[in-house]
């Protein structure tokens, strides 16, 4: 799996990466163990922050100095319009949650934290500081799916796994991880680790995973 060499750089500079990917809750869905209350309050809670992030990735649209950027990004955005919410929309439905409750979920504070934080990286940065905010979920989300899919003992989040785990989400991460090494190269040239800018960048990313983590914390605690 290669989601990019830029990624894989941030990825291992972080010491929160394992934390995240191989969380209590992510396990739990691997096992079929994770309760089911506590699955679908982290689906309500995920609705409203793939809203917020559907819209840092329009934010990035219109960061980006190239089509190509604004292709990639306005790709993601349709992705996760109409693949993953429509997932947490069905899944939902099914255990009689409409999408308008679902619009309605109060956030938690850990929700809103991290998806204001993105949010401002964009806002008060540029391409590369959104898109290093942005990275450890798109790319967390596709190794976790893909390591579930391969060691899963239970079929109970099976949906969800398979979500992640497929081409059509896997594609996202690998046009993710290319726009994100464009961006860099487009900005920092070959070189980028040398730059003043990357171990900001390097911080951001980290902080965002951080935040993921505290999101599933918030997941096991409906």
């Amino acid at each position: 799996m290669s989601f990019g060499d830029t990624f894989q750089a941030w990825r291992g500079a972080t010491s929160s990466w394992s934390n995240y990917t191989q969380h209590e809750f992510v396990q739990g869905l691997g096992e079929g163990s994770l309760p089911r209350e506590a699955f679908l309050h982290y689906l309500k809670q995920d609705y409203v922050f793939l809203i917020h992030f559907s819209r840092a990735w329009a934010l990035a649209v219109t960061k980006a100095e190239t089509v190509e950027e604004m292709r990639l990004a306005a790709g993601t955005v349709n992705a996760l319009i109409n693949d993953e919410i429509a997932l947490h929309v069905k899944t939902c439905a099914e255990a009689g949650i409409t999408e308008a409750e679902l619009f309605a979920t109060e956030e938690r504070p850990e929700n809103l934290a991290y998806t204001r934080y993105v949010l401002d990286a964009g806002h008060s940065g540029d391409l590369l500081d959104l898109l290093a905010a942005l990275a450890p979920c798109v790319m967390g989300y596709g190794e976790i799916g893909a390591a579930l899919a391969a060691t899963k003992t239970s079929d109970t989040y099976g949906d969800w796994i398979q979500t992640y785990a497929g081409e059509e989400y896997q594609q996202v991460c690998r046009d993710v991880g290319r726009l994100i090494d464009d961006a860099v190269q487009w900005r920092l040239g070959g070189e980028p680790e040398v730059s003043p800018r990357w171990a900001a960048l390097c911080q951001r990313f980290e902080m965002a995973t951080k935040l993921e983590v505290g999101f599933w914390d918030m997941g096991l605690r409906p």
